[in-house]
């Protein structure tokens, strides 16, 4: 007898185990374009991150103060000398060469402030999203190249900072809800720099917000508002429910017109009767008005209209 052999098939692939434990693995795009040396921006829903040969040059997000504000709230820079420094920007062909140069600010210390704009909006950027991310390939940011970071760096950070955010309180609610301050008998005594944020809670501003009225990044802000919110003096203030609108744009909404429903066999019907809805009150109810209790009454509301246009038109 003779045996047949088949090619066996061929096997599947097998995800290799040590990129499952490795650190990192916050946005498996963003991996990807490390691994490729891509250059171009990444937008997510709450960021976006500028890359230059698969490393992370610039980040911004709408959470985060940006390096303006940074470099100006304390006087580090002047904010016409940044302005200055943005118009020339648009005209430079030297990529990779900052536009603020010429003495205007100490050695290092716009590299520091850059730093701290670009880990502060890539812990927003990177935060888990519902929407996925889009990478326009070849796009810069103006500022140029600072200081490039690795994205496994970026990674690792973006995963402390939420582990410590957790530890310090669990509940994220106060990190984008306004908050108000809570009264206690005997409130703890705390920081300076907690104090900062204290003064500013009023019940509309939100961390976000102070943190761009104080010039500092936004997750120190947020470290400072879960612990105030540990020692119970914050508390994110809570979302009142909403009644269904009853105006819109044109005045106060009007409830359809219906037709009376048919009088019962039996019974007699006169133009000048209508069947108030459930839970109405009557004008001719006892305590609203002069009329019998038991038989409510109104004008038609299109007769009681031409009455009045009629009287206008006769006064006339």
């Amino acid at each position: 007898m003779t045996v047949v052999g088949t090619t066996p098939p061929p096997r599947l692939p097998v995800r290799d185990k040590a990129d499952c434990t490795r650190p990192g693995g916050v946005s498996p795009m963003l991996t990807r374009l490390a691994g490729e040396r891509a250059t171009g921006v990444l937008v997510r829903e709450c960021g976006t991150l500028y890359l230059t040969d698969g490393r992370v040059v610039h980040a911004e997000s709408p959470l985060a103060p940006g390096l303006d504000v940074l470099l100006t709230a304390h006087g580090t820079l002047d904010a016409r000398a940044w302005q200055d420094a943005v118009d020339r920007a648009d005209g430079r062909g030297d990529a990779d060469r900052p536009p603020i140069d010429g003495g205007l600010l100490a050695p290092g210390a716009l590299e520091l402030c850059h730093l701290s704009a670009l880990y502060d909006a890539a812990f927003f950027a990177l935060a888990p999203s519902r929407t996925p991310g889009r990478f326009h390939y070849g796009s810069t940011h103006w500022l140029g190249t600072v200081h490039p970071v690795p994205v496994a760096a970026v990674e690792h950070e973006t995963l402390r900072r939420r582990t410590l955010l957790q530890r310090i309180w669990p509940d994220p609610a106060s990190d984008s809800a306004p908050l108000e301050r809570v009264d206690t008998a005997t409130a703890p005594a705390v920081a300076p720099r907690q104090h900062a944020v204290l003064a500013r809670v009023d019940g509309l501003r939100t961390a976000t917000d102070i943190a761009r009225e104080l010039g500092r990044p936004a997750f120190h802000t947020l470290v400072d508002v879960r612990r105030l919110t540990a020692a119970g003096l914050v508390a994110p203030r809570p979302v009142l429910a909403v009644a269904p609108a009853l105006t819109g744009a044109g005045g106060p909404a009007t409830a359809p017109r219906t037709d009376p429903a048919p009088p019962a066999p039996g019974t007699r019907s006169t133009p000048g009767d209508r069947i108030a809805p459930p839970g109405t009150v009557h004008p001719t109810a006892p305590g609203t008005g002069i009329g019998s209790p038991l038989v409510p009454r109104t004008a038609d509301p299109d007769i009681a209209l031409l009455k009045r246009v009629r009287d206008a038109l006769e006064a006339l």
